[in-house]
């Protein structure tokens, strides 16, 4: 019926003989010969099958359960991954269908509303040296608390986490609220840090505060790197952005032609991915006190704001953790950012045109039934990694293959 319904529509436009002497009795136009209808009843036939396996079937199973509140998750090789779960501050390992608790010291994080042990990052030589990077609140020396970055090492056996150095630290807090945190390694090896503004309404656009920005630090020292826009400041804090004027950046992704995007919360509107630039204003000033009604991007502020490339609106969906899939097998979905929403529970993939213009976007129904969604991740075989975040010990990590 479908073919035929297609068949009959592209008929009609077949173009009229303009002579009345082309025309049948009674001045009727003359019937489509059935070898054109034919033509075009397997164009359209075959229009339906290569569209149909443009779109991948995504099959989705639970791989680790049993969990609460996972917040990031990686692959380390030999079929392993490594996890954080933010409220037990723990460190996990999965292989084999069985999870082992590493150990690591989680009396070391402060846990409190929204921070804890956050996001996590694998060193690209982790086969040669174990290192990795978590994204976690701490205590200060001298009292009181703050989100830092620190390096870690995972023994041969995969049991032990020793701490190599903190790297970076003094992200602002306060209840725990907008803690951030993402970390990622960009292909030019440095380290990229998304913080949260701390509910703190001078903390974006302050150049003197990490808080509401991206950061970008070598990996292995801790110095800021050597690009970064402010990195000659006589402020030391200032040397480390990137950009400035986020509200709680919770993804961070790198597309293969090397631009780097974050997915970050709105208010009750306006959550944002932006594709970041260097020394760029993303407009986000919510003074006097935290005012939650003005404009994500603000466009009244001094200088130039730089407009989201994807916004939700009003409502917000609640973004958090992003990832671009790449893979023949994801058919219309290769190259999209595949973006994890908490509050509205789904998978939304983006996609954007070589100048990083949204197209359109797409939200598959197969990843719209396991809850909160948190992070995502790309496994090495291309497949996707989904963290859910549900809490008391209802949540997993889900993959996700498209065939």
């Amino acid at each position: 019926m479908r073919i035929l319904l297609g068949a009959l529509a592209l008929a009609l436009l077949v173009p009229a003989a303009p002579a009345a002497a082309n025309r049948g009795p009674g001045g009727l136009q003359p019937p489509v010969p059935p070898s054109v209808l034919d033509q075009i009843a397997l164009t359209q036939f075959k229009h339906d099958r290569a569209a149909a396996r443009s779109v991948p079937t995504l099959h989705v199973r639970k791989q680790v359960t049993g969990l609460d509140h996972p917040w990031d998750v990686q692959s380390i090789g030999q079929g392993r991954l490594l996890f954080t779960q933010r409220d037990r501050a723990t460190l996990s390992v999965w292989q084999d269908g069985k999870t082992r608790t590493v150990k690591f010291p989680s009396d070391q994080v402060w846990v409190s509303g929204e921070t804890g042990l956050m996001s996590l990052a694998i060193d690209p030589d982790f086969a040669s040296n174990g290192r990795f990077y978590l994204c976690q609140g701490g205590f200060r020396s001298g009292g009181g608390h703050d989100v830092r970055v620190i390096a870690w090492r995972l023994n041969d056996a995969a049991t032990r986490a020793t701490k190599i150095k903190k790297l970076i630290g003094g992200f602002p807090t306060s209840s725990g609220r907008h803690g951030g945190c993402r970390v990622m390694i960009t292909r030019n090896g440095s380290l990229l840090v998304g913080t949260g503004d701390a509910a703190v309404g001078t903390n974006p656009e302050d150049k003197h505060s990490l808080g509401g920005k991206t950061l970008r630090l070598d990996r292995k020292t801790g110095d800021p790197w050597p690009t970064n826009p402010f990195v000659h400041a006589a402020n030391k804090r200032q040397r480390y952005i990137q950009t400035y004027g986020h509200r709680n950046v919770q993804g961070l992704a790198e597309r293969r032609d090397g631009s780097l995007w974050n997915v970050e919360q709105g208010t009750y509107r306006d959550d944002e991915v932006n594709k970041l630039v260097n020394g760029g204003d993303y407009g986000y000033n919510p003074v006097p006190g935290y005012n939650e009604d003005v404009p994500m991007t603000d466009q009244s502020l001094p200088g130039k704001q730089i407009e989201a490339r994807w916004s939700s609106g009003d409502p917000t969906l609640a973004t958090s953790g992003g990832s671009f899939v790449y893979g023949k097998k994801w058919g219309v979905l290769n190259g999209t950012l595949a973006v994890a929403v908490l509050k509205s529970t789904r998978i939304v993939f983006m996609t954007f045109d070589a100048s990083g213009k949204l197209v359109r976007t797409r939200t598959p129904d197969a990843l719209t039934h396991n809850g909160r969604l948190r992070s995502v991740t790309e496994a090495p075989n291309g497949d996707l990694l989904i963290t859910t975040d549900n809490g008391d010990g209802n949540d997993a990590i889900l993959r996700v293959t498209p065939s």
